[in-house]
Order: C-alpha cells, then sequence, then structure tokens
C-alpha cells in the first residue's frame, strides 16, 4: 500500500501536496483556539471560508487544529495565508513521512505518530500528526477527526498550568507532552495483557496463547520504532536553538526526550516478559509432553508381563501342564492382579504416578 501511495509522487516538482493516504469523503473540521492569560476563544468550523486565517497580535497564539488532511486545497490555502515553506505542507499530506523536526526560515515544523491501541484485538495503529509553529502561531494537522489534545484544550479553558501565559512553542511542547502521555497508558494497557496471558499460560497452555504472544510482540515492534524515531525528533527539538523557541521552554523538552526514553524502556521490559512467557510456553507444552510420555511408558511398563503371560498359554502346542489345571485360570488373572498392584505401588513410591 505504501509503495502504491509513493508511486503518486513519481515525478512531481518538490513541494507537491499530494495526499497519500485513503481518500476520505468526511468533511475536514477546523478547531480555532486563540487566548492570551486573560483571555481565551474557541470556535470549530466546517465550512472553510468562515475560519480566520489572519495572524494575531503578538501577544496572543493562534492554535488552527485541522482534524483530516485528505483536503489539499485546504493545506495549501492554510501555507499560503500564514507564509508556511512548500515542502512542510507536502510533508504535512504524506502520512508516510518518519517522525522529525526541522526548522524553517519563519518556523519550526514536527512530525511524530500518535498510537491507538485496540485491547480487544491487541492491534495498534498509528495515525501521523504534524505541528508547525512559530511566533504567536500554532497549526497542528491531524490525519483523523478524534481529539488527540482534549487534555490540553482543557487545560487552556481552565487557564491550569503556565500554559496560557507561554507562547507557541510552549503549545508544541505541551500536545507533544499529551500524545507521549498516551503511550504511557498504552504500556499499562499492554503490562496488564502481559500479566493475563502468564496467568492463562500457567492455568492452560495452548496454541491460541502462543498466537496472542507472537501477535503482541510484532505490536511492540510497532511502538518500539515510533517512539524510537520520536527520541531523535524531540532530542533535535531540544538541541535547537530557533529563534521561535524561548529557552524556557528547553527544559520541558529536555524531560519530554527522558520521557521518550522511559517509554523505550518500557518497550523493551515488555518484550523481554513476552520472550520469557515465550520459553514459558515452550517449558510446559514440554512438561505436558513429558507427561504423556510417562504415562504411556507406565502403560507399557505394565502391560508388558501380563503380555508376556497371555503369550506364553496362548501358544499352539498340544501340551502345557498349567492349562489342565483345574485353577490354572483364576491362578493365572490372580498373578496378574498381583503384578499390576505391584507396579502401581512401585510407580507411586518413585513419584512418577
Amino acid at each position: 500500500m505504501k509503495l502504491k501511495t509513493r508511486n503518486i509522487k513519481i515525478g512531481l516538482p518538490p513541494g507537491t501536496v499530494i495526499y497519500t493516504g485513503t481518500k476520505g469523503t468526511e468533511q475536514v473540521e477546523v478547531h480555532y483556539l486563540k487566548y492570551e492569560k486573560t483571555h481565551l476563544e474557541d470556535d470549530h468550523f466546517t465550512n472553510h471560508t468562515e475560519i480566520p486565517f489572519q495572524p494575531s497580535d503578538d501577544h496572543i497564539v493562534d492554535w488552527y487544529d485541522i482534524r483530516g488532511i485528505h483536503d489539499t486545497k485546504l493545506i495549501e490555502s492554510i501555507g499560503k495565508t500564514f507564509s508556511v515553506h512548500s515542502l512542510v505542507l507536502e510533508d504535512v499530506a504524506d502520512i508516510n513521512q518518519r517522525p522529525k523536526f526541522e526548522e524553517y526560515e519563519k518556523g519550526n515544523f514536527v512530525i511524530i505518530r500518535a498510537l491507538h491501541f485496540d485491547t480487544d484485538k491487541l492491534e495498534i495503529t498509528t495515525e501521523q500528526v504534524a505541528l508547525y509553529f512559530r511566533q504567536g502561531l500554532l497549526i497542528s494537522f491531524q490525519e483523523n477527526e478524534t481529539d488527540l489534545f482534549k487534555s490540553v484544550r482543557e487545560r487552556l479553558h481552565n487557564s491550569k498550568g503556565r500554559i496560557r501565559t507561554r507562547g507557541a512553542d510552549y503549545l508544541c511542547y505541551a500536545l507533544l507532552d499529551a500524545l507521549v502521555d498516551e503511550y504511557y497508558v498504552i504500556m499499562d494497557e499492554v503490562e496488564t495483557i502481559v500479566d493475563a496471558i502468564e496467568e492463562d499460560l500457567l492455568e492452560d497452555p495452548n496454541q491460541n496463547i502462543r498466537s496472542r504472544i507472537h501477535h503482541l510482540k510484532n505490536e511492540l515492534l510497532v511502538i518500539r520504532r515510533s517512539i524510537t524515531s520520536w527520541r531523535d525528533a524531540v532530542s533535535r527539538f531540544s538541541k535547537s536553538e530557533s529563534e521561535f523557541i524561548e529557552s524556557k521552554t528547553t527544559f520541558y523538552l529536555r524531560d519530554l526526550f527522558d520521557h521518550t526514553i522511559q517509554i523505550l524502556d518500557m518497550v523493551e521490559s515488555q518484550k523481554d516478559a513476552l520472550h520469557g512467557l515465550q520459553d514459558l510456553y515452550m517449558t510446559e507444552i514440554s512438561f505436558k509432553m513429558n507427561q504423556v510420555m510417562q504415562l504411556l511408558t507406565i502403560i507399557t511398563t505394565i502391560f508388558v508381563p501380563l503380555s508376556f503371560l497371555a503369550g506364553l498359554y496362548g501358544m499352539n502346542f498340544e501340551y502345557i501342564p498349567e492349562l489342565s489345571y483345574r485353577y490354572g485360570y483364576f491362578v493365572l488373572l490372580g498373578a496378574m492382579f498381583l503384578l499390576v498392584l505391584g507396579f502401581i505401588v512401585y510407580f507411586r513410591r518413585k513419584g512418577w504416578l
């Protein structure tokens, strides 16, 4: 699928805005939030002609949250209004971008990936999120209409923390931090699932558990690839000397970088746990197989002398002394019974039964 979407751009000049995802038919929503320390306005629009695409005063932060990037004309219109570099617009519409941080003459650009975890299907899906910011302006681009930044929006409305007193660079940090927090939530859910798999494995190891372990390992690889790219992008972001990033924000970006390292450690820890469960599964299966083989061996051991006696007195010789004995049949049955009983007592004393 990715190769097909990339083929669309072959031969086109750099900066051409081509949407590489599945063509959407839903209306693109634009949420516009304008704030300063003592004032906040929050609107959303589906009619793009009503959107106030115009820069505010320097002490005011304008946040345009674009939900849906399949409307390339809207992306181009935003780029023209705010003088966004054409390469930024191209990357916004290309959903196959790797997380990164780039500096441009008139603003900075961040691409990261948000994760969604379906705990029933044990499936991780990713969503590309692009953030462009400069003094007094931040534009966020989301693939879907889901509100990924609800917690940040609530903080702005409730005027919690320092966010209302800081600029667009801090808002960018806050949005990234909200997405990183979702990684923590997902890793907590993964840990819960791993613990549940371990309990099921100890109770009844079966093929379904093996499939769950294998599937979850693959999903952890998706998280690992995503957070590794995150780490590199945030590292570059925290070391940037861009004029659009205040020195005070750098401290928080370093903390964000530490969070990516912690999440990466959590991923490695759960991956090791799944490797351990896989080894435990093989051990449990081997143990069960050994138990079956042990039981079969015991049964075979018991029936060998019985088969010998039955074969001995079942031979077609004309004269076998014991066959003429009146109670020979019952004596033979008694001997067989005593043999079985003796073997059972012996095996129990050895702990094999």
